[in-house]
């Protein structure tokens, strides 16, 4: 637990030495706290302050590192008083050593889905810290603030490992705002790339030159000339990750999805989470209750569309290889075969991947999907977004 606390003070930039650190952790041993009223996270504090701070004008700096790390203990001390859930579940994290990490083995697909079923006939009890059943804070590859190499995580508010390759919570994802303000007007310059202007529909527009040329040719008797206004005639399909991992890329996608909205008069979006399979949806609150049939996507919408995809392709292999193998739910057919047809009815086709470009390689999901989408994955950078639209052109 101190450990911990003693990272904390280190990353508030306070020069706190592992001397130091040592002293009070002897202090603790000889029961410096054990004096009448028994041990309080008041007399902790002191007695922290004391060992680890050796200039005064750095108390502000421990003060709040102190109630950002004990933060909902401060009844502690107490043992009438119920522990906070948040802090109870952060000290249940179970940290491994790299080399314990790679001790621990991984069960094939088939192989974990029939234990999990033998342990759901089995289990009687809860269970913490074990390697076997359902439990906390174990290595087994069934529960929550553990570590497996790949699992199914249940009831654990998200993800830690990037590992879980079933989730058995339905969650709830938050729209993409696409009336967010830019800070800047590059990633609009950049989709700029990919236009085409055309005068169709009404005659809403006075075309000048015309205007001029057939009064003059009407012995200057006024005969006005209108046109239908210009707009970038490209479609374009905006397929976007939602939830799980892609939460750290929320704010460029809003800017993206925002830009596009601007630049593209032709724009058609829906949601999906981590790979596309046989339904999509458009609200996130109704995901469950409006679900857009894939084929029914495929079909609504012509060759001429321009597909984009939006997505950190950061998953277990298993949700784009097997069927069944959707974190959410159990999809007949594989991810693979759905982007495989989205591709093929849509021939100009890209994707944007928010992670860094630097990762990817370590990652094997989207290695997979880098293939799939025939290497046509760009970063979600300004320079990516430009080489994509550029793709998306010819």
């Amino acid at each position: 637990m101190l450990i911990n606390f003693f990272y904390t003070l280190r990353a508030a930039k306070l020069k706190v030495s592992v001397t130091e650190y040592l002293t009070l952790l002897e202090a603790l041993r000889q029961g410096v706290l054990d004096d009448e009223g028994g041990p309080s996270v008041d007399k902790f504090y002191y007695l922290a302050r004391a060992a680890l701070v050796k200039d005064e004008a750095q108390y502000d700096k421990f003060d709040r590192a102190f109630a950002a790390y004990f933060k909902g203990v401060e009844m502690l001390g107490d043992f009438s008083q119920d522990i906070p859930l948040e802090w109870l579940r952060k000290h249940l994290e179970l940290e491994l050593t790299p080399e314990q990490k790679a001790a621990i083995e991984k069960m094939g697909w088939d192989e974990l889905m029939e234990t999990l079923k033998k342990r759901f006939q089995e289990q009687k009890e809860r269970h913490e810290g074990g390697s076997k059943m359902i439990g906390t804070g174990g290595t087994s590859p069934f529960g929550a603030w553990g570590y497996n190499p790949q699992g199914i995580r249940i009831g654990q508010d998200k993800g830690r490992n990037r590992s879980a390759i079933k989730v058995w919570d339905q969650r709830a994802y938050k729209d993409y705002d696409d009336s967010k303000e830019l800070g800047t007007r590059n990633i609009k310059v950049a989709l700029r790339r990919l236009r085409r202007f055309a005068r169709e529909g009404c005659e809403l527009e006075l075309d000048l030159d015309d205007t001029i040329h057939s009064t003059a040719a009407n012995a200057g008797l006024l005969d006005i000339k209108m046109v239908p206004e210009r707009h970038n005639k490209v479609k374009v399909l905006l397929l976007m990750d939602v939830g799980g991992t892609m939460d750290e890329h929320v704010h460029r996608v809003e800017e993206l999805f925002s830009a596009a909205k601007t630049e593209f008069k032709h724009l058609e979006f829906y949601y999906f989470h981590n790979c596309v399979y046989d339904f999509m949806w458009k609200n996130n609150r109704r995901r469950y209750a409006e679900k857009f049939p894939t084929w029914d996507v495929i079909r609504k919408y012509n060759k001429d569309y321009k597909l984009i995809f939006v997505g950190d392709a950061t998953m277990s292999p298993y949700e784009i290889l097997q069927p069944g193998g959707s974190v959410e739910y159990n999809n007949e057919e594989a991810g693979a075969e759905w982007l495989q047809r989205l591709t093929h009815a849509f021939p100009k086709f890209v994707w944007n991947n928010p992670e860094p470009q630097g990762v990817w390689q370590y990652r094997q999901s989207i290695s997979i999907i880098s293939q799939l989408m025939n290497q046509r994955m760009f970063p979600l950078t300004l320079v990516g977004l430009e080489g994509a639209m550029r793709l998306l052109s010819k």
